[in-house]
């Protein structure tokens, strides 16, 4: 019987051949999740022979990483700062654009924000994220998807957060009460064009819910539009707007932005240099 080693290097030259990116780190992450043993333990049994029914629970995983699925959808987890989220079909993955994002609020903000709400939550990753970071202010976290919603809820839960979060179904500001003002909102919402989207990834693009991904117009403004201009109503004096966005949508969300009569519009890059994040407050 083959070695586990020899599987993991088996499974690296087949995912290799299908184009998938860092085929031996796919390997050895499909060999483990099916071997129930995390890649450190992985390690330490690389000479051991493999029976067939180990080999078995190997074999569907690696077809579907073949198939370009995400890595994130088959192990069915994914880290994300100090979390551990449940990942599936519902929700797109958690990027680290978006860790990033969280790093950064964590550096800009003077002192915790007494209500934070996140749109467009996804798996709940941003508003879990601070929610655990800042243990006493009130968090609402919407998404148009209830598909989305149920995941974020599970993650929630499975993180023991689930009293922390209010999750509202919401076409962004629409199911928010028009009385409640945040001092802090964040938005990681779509903004490709359906021309990117197309070009993306097998795993992005055959995947992912597209709902998540493309916005609407050909330069996928939409709906980092209906976000800024619906902020000035939500946002408390002073508070911050925090957006990710396309790395082209700059110049025109600077604009947006002053027309929204919003104040200190920042463009900040990600890690790769590339202009990211849109950071802007409400007039004081």
């Amino acid at each position: 019987m083959p070695t586990v080693l020899e599987i993991i290097k088996k499974t690296t030259d087949f995912l290799a051949s299908k184009g998938v990116e860092n085929a031996r780190l796919n390997a050895e992450h499909l060999v483990g999740h099916g071997l129930g043993l995390q890649r450190m333990q992985l390690y330490l049994q690389f000479e051991r022979s493999l029976s067939e029914p180990e080999l078995e629970n190997i074999r569907p995983l690696v077809r579907r990483r073949a198939q370009r699925e995400p890595l994130q959808y088959i192990v069915g987890d994914t880290d994300f700062t100090t979390l551990k989220l449940k990942t599936d079909r519902r929700a797109l993955i958690p990027r680290p654009e978006t860790e990033y994002l969280v790093e950064l609020l964590l550096t800009r903000l003077n002192e915790a924000p007494a209500r934070i709400l996140d749109l467009g939550t996804g798996t709940g990753a941003i508003a879990l994220a601070l929610a655990k970071q800042f243990p006493d202010i009130a968090v609402t976290g919407v998404d148009i998807s209830t598909d989305a919603l149920g995941l974020a809820n599970e993650n929630a839960k499975a993180n023991g957060l689930e009293n922390r979060i209010r999750w509202l179904q919401s076409d962004w500001y629409s199911a928010v009460p028009a009385k409640e003002r945040f001092e802090l909102i964040v938005a990681n919402p779509p903004y490709l064009t359906a021309a990117e989207t197309a070009e993306a990834s097998p795993e992005v693009r055959d995947f992912e819910p597209a709902g998540a991904l493309t916005s609407e117009g050909e330069e996928g403004l939409a709906d980092l539009t209906a976000i800024v201009i619906g902020a000035p109503k939500f946002l408390a004096p002073g508070g911050l707007l925090a957006m990710e966005t396309g790395i082209a949508q700059h110049a025109a969300l600077s604009a947006m932005v002053r027309q929204a009569g919003l104040v200190d519009g920042e463009s900040i890059q990600d890690l790769t240099g590339r202009d990211r994040f849109f950071l802007c407050r409400a007039p004081t």
